[in-house]
């Protein structure tokens, strides 16, 4: 099976457009910019001149999030009130009156078809999705094998989800026999990975979310059961990017190796969790783990699981790593137990995992300034 996500269909809320407001009489340069719209998945509204401020709220000049001014239309455009998101569409490049025109409209950009296409579609779906804060994003890896990422993981999804947030769970390891099994959901119907392995360019955020299994109040990307173990580096810089743009919380369970794909989800991670267990071999192996990811993130902290040795505790361990201390988390029994009866880590608000998984979002989230909504 193979499906790619296309981006969100249009909607309106509160009355408000969610559409551009294209103004222009070139013929021509309607039916491009009608094109671009449908690719990015908004529907417009199209005037000859610029509509009466605050007389249609579904259409007026006052309430389009995104207006493209055709430079045919920039003369009878000059009389309309100053707004910000005009953009000035024209075609020439070597036309030096085009910047003229924008200063006087208020223009905030220039843009020349068709070498700025990508842009306007990128544009004009941020302004039909809603685009606000991203979510704020973090990547869980082992120091070593069995080192309890992927536990971690879906704890720190499953709270977020419990506690109100928008949540998405992302498997980015095609080996770990997939966290939809973990959360059991195996079964629940919804795309896994290989159903977006030709996307390409821009995906809907809105179209990513309701295409996942919904597990424990969140949306969850995992692998299916099937051959496909990999997906191209480009298909996971735009499925994460959706992922992002939504809000909220996004978690990944990375594996242990650097990779193409890899990379293209920590270059989109706000803070990396290693996940180390507190005895020195699990220490030497984070420390090679950390060399491979440290340099491509811009924030990575250490995670330390008891029990402890005699002469080693956390603070030892995040020392001998050179990293940051993000907290401890104490060994906890029944986790397995509770797996095998349908009950996903940390759903149950209750015990060490669950509450480091609390204090742990309450300080990332006053860190970034976020709700996480």
């Amino acid at each position: 099976m193979s499906k790619t996500v296309i981006d969100d269909p249009p909607s309106a809320a509160g009355g408000r457009q969610s559409g551009p407001l294209i103004v222009t009489e070139d013929t021509g340069l309607l039916d491009d910019l009608l094109r671009l719209c449908a690719a990015a998945g908004a529907t417009p509204q199209v005037h000859h001149s610029p509509p009466p401020s605050g007389a249609d709220r579904s259409g007026g000049w006052d309430a389009a999030p995104l207006v493209l001014v055709g430079d045919d239309a920039a003369p009878r455009v000059r009389g309309a009130a100053r707004r910000r998101g005009v953009v000035l569409v024209g075609r020439d490049p070597d036309d030096p009156g085009v910047w003229r025109r924008a200063v006087e409209i208020g223009a905030d950009h220039v843009l020349v078809l068709p070498d700025g296409e990508q842009w306007l579609v990128d544009r004009i779906a941020d302004v039909a999705e809603g685009a606000g804060r991203p979510a704020l994003t973090v990547g869980v890896i082992g120091g070593r094998g069995g080192a309890g990422a992927s536990t971690l993981a879906c704890a720190l999804a499953v709270t977020s989800a419990r506690e109100g947030r928008r949540s998405l769970l992302v498997d980015a390891d095609p080996l770990g026999g997939g966290l939809d099994v973990l959360l059991g959901g195996e079964s629940a119907e919804g795309l896994r990975w290989p159903a977006f392995a030709a996307s390409r360019g821009r995906v809907g955020g809105g179209a990513l979310e309701e295409s996942l299994p919904e597990l424990h109040s969140l949306r969850v990307l995992s692998w299916d059961r099937g051959d496909c173990v990999a997906v191209p580096p480009q298909a996971v810089r735009a499925v994460l990017a959706a992922a992002r743009r939504r809000g909220g919380t996004v978690v990944v369970d990375l594996p242990r190796r650097a990779d193409d794909g890899v990379a293209e989800v920590l270059g989109q991670l706000d803070l990396g969790l290693l996940v180390v267990p507190a005895e020195l071999r699990a220490v030497a192996a984070a420390a090679r783990v950390s060399a491979a990811v440290g340099p491509a993130l811009r924030d990575l902290r250490v995670v330390v699981r008891g029990p402890y040795p005699p002469g080693l505790d956390d603070r030892e361990v995040a020392r001998l790593l050179g990293l940051p201390l993000a907290g401890e988390l104490p060994a906890e029994s029944g986790l397995l137990r509770a797996a095998e009866n349908g009950r996903p880590p940390g759903a149950g608000g209750r015990g060490p995992l669950a509450g480091f998984c609390r204090e742990f979002w309450e300080r990332a989230l006053a860190e970034t300034g976020g709700s996480g909504a």
